[in-house]
């Protein structure tokens, strides 16, 4: 509901008379919103609050505006009055830090977290999964919620199968960076993980799964299934289809190698499979295929 330039309090009086004569029971009345303290937005805010009566007054913090989430938060509080906050943006650099100061100044609960830009990345915050992304120890809760609700049980369990078995193909590699991309990202991944701050975030190329999928995509089924068929004619074919080159094509297909021959290791030694993991991180994994 919108009635464009109207004074904002005339807005909100009519969204709540259009609310109550179509039978909405919820209305959220979203307002201008600033990165820095404006005396003209608070005193609109302030004549709303007093044109309706409104149950929650939810104030939205960027966790990556440092100090000055901190300075606005204080402000809002103390002129309009909140009575909660959603913190976004808890996925960047900052991890959230921002969470202990906003509780500090302003005493709010924090209701939800934003970790993307979709609807599904709104999410409860949990005190203690943050405290321990900002230690650094991960969020693996979250994470395994992430997984479950991109892939289900029998996906999962058919994929693991596949890969000890290693009968793992291009086939499942695409579909596998298809659900990390549903998750949020490499780098999104990496903040939850137990010690994932120790690793450069950079160094997991999220610019690279398009290309990946371009060249997996540009492969014919039988090149899928059995990627040890495509010769340089091959090659040439799927890097022209794909918008790649034939440097990308080779560089996915080593790399897929290298998946292969760690699952076979696993077999045999699951402590050699981990120094390898360790060691192909180090080498960058994925990284490269981004321009």
């Amino acid at each position: 509901f919108t009635l464009g330039t109207e004074k904002p309090e005339l807005i909100a009086q009519k969204a709540m008379a259009y609310a109550k004569d179509h039978g909405n029971d919820i209305v959220i009345l979203d307002t201008a919103g600033r990165l820095q303290i404006d005396d003209q937005l608070m005193d609109e805010l302030v004549r709303i609050k007093q044109a309706v009566e409104v149950d929650e007054t939810l104030l939205v913090v960027d966790a990556m505006a440092g100090q000055e989430a901190v300075n606005v938060a204080k402000t809002f509080n103390e002129k309009v009055g909140i009575s909660g906050v959603i913190l976004t943006k808890t996925d960047g650099d900052t991890r959230g830090g921002a969470a202990l100061s906003v509780l500090a100044v302003t005493g709010m609960p924090i209701y939800f977290q934003g970790t993307g830009e979709k609807l599904e990345d709104l999410e409860p915050f949990y005190p203690a999964r943050m405290a321990n992304r900002i230690l650094g120890m991960g969020d693996v809760l979250s994470l395994i919620e992430k997984a479950q609700s991109v892939q289900n049980d029998k996906e999962a369990e058919a994929a693991a199968k596949r890969l000890m078995e290693n009968k793992f193909d291009m086939n499942d590699l695409l579909a596998q960076f298809q659900q990390i991309k549903k998750m949020g990202g490499a780098a999104s991944l990496l903040a939850m993980m137990p010690g994932g701050s120790q690793i450069d975030a950079d160094s997991l190329d999220d610019k690279a799964l398009p290309r990946i999928e371009a060249i997996i995509y540009s492969m014919t089924p039988a090149e899928r299934a059995k990627p040890d068929i495509i010769n340089p004619k091959r090659k040439r074919r799927i890097a022209a289809g794909s918008g790649t080159s034939v440097e990308d094509v080779n560089k996915l297909l080593r790399q897929f190698e290298a998946m292969q021959k760690m699952m076979k290791k696993v077999k045999r030694n699951p402590k050699a499979f981990m120094r390898g993991l360790g060691s192909m991180g180090g080498r960058g994994g994925f990284k490269g295929f981004g321009r």
